[in-house]
């Protein structure tokens, strides 16, 4: 029998969905409903479903960052499970994901159109290797994140953001000057973000999001959610046993995690 989570934070529509689920694949198994994108990641993890139905947009987390998430944190040596993102987003962001050959059903959900996407699942899971949908999901994910995100298309639209040549930070009553070629990583936490030299500390009140536009992508890189590495600082990415990622930076002695997102960047040339 295959398990399946719905993760949609209308009721209506997440019964619609698994009724007619369990019309089109009687065997299927639907272990949990969950009404918003915390709850669905957490479930993900403890049960643990070979096919996850994600609305993109939930209160929590959407569908993109719980499944970048579970990407993230999945270490089970069961397959990574097929995932189907369900979406009410127009024309645009479904072109997105024809690009990035995403499952995907539109809300209001078709049973036509859900058939065809079962029919996929039940191919996809009798194929199946051991890494199931993850490696598909990471480019999907590296697709879709920025073409399917309002915010990101809206920032699009907009003039860029002036370039950084100096962090400014508070340290008890004193501002420091911090020079941009000084920074190792930065790394978001809660509402602040820390700025972290080879041989210093200092917080920050802003997110990395809006911190990242005034950055020169070509030097600072991305590599997690919550992280944006100095790559003149990178000295190597060391890959454990479990094919995660880490880096080790010049001037400090921790190592930082790449998300499997991001571990593209540091394939041998």
């Amino acid at each position: 029998m295959t398990t399946a989570l719905i993760a949609e934070d209308e009721p209506i529509l997440a019964a619609t969905l698994a009724r007619t689920l369990q019309t089109l694949w009687p065997d299927l198994q639907i272990v949990a409903t969950c009404p918003n994108g915390v709850q669905a990641l957490e479930q993900c993890l403890a049960l643990r479903p070979q096919v996850l139905f994600l609305d993109i947009k939930m209160p929590g987390k959407t569908g993109l960052e719980v499944a970048e998430e579970l990407a993230e944190q999945w270490s089970h040596p069961q397959a990574f499970p097929q995932i189907v993102f369900v979406t009410a987003y127009d024309d645009y962001a479904v072109q997105a994901f024809d690009r990035a050959a995403a499952d995907y059903v539109l809300k209001p959900v078709s049973e036509a159109r859900l058939a065809r996407t079962v029919q996929r699942l039940q191919q996809r899971l009798s194929q199946s290797g051991p890494d199931g949908g993850m490696e598909a999901l990471v480019a999907q994910l590296r697709a879709l994140v920025p073409a399917a995100a309002p915010a990101a298309n809206a920032a699009a639209s907009a003039p860029p953001a002036p370039r950084l040549n100096i962090i400014r930070a508070a340290v008890g009553n004193t501002v420091r000057m911090i020079p941009l070629a000084e920074v190792v990583y930065l790394e978001a936490m809660d509402k602040y973000v820390n700025v972290v030299t080879a041989d210093s500390e200092a917080l920050i009140r802003t997110s990395l999001r809006e911190l990242l536009p005034q950055l020169d992508d070509a030097l600072f890189w991305q590599v997690h959610r919550g992280t944006i590495v100095n790559s003149s600082c990178v000295l190597s990415a060391v890959r454990d046993e479990a094919g995660k990622i880490a880096l080790q930076l010049r001037g400090r002695s921790e190592r930082v995690r790449v998300s499997p997102l991001y571990a593209h960047l540091f394939r041998q040339m």
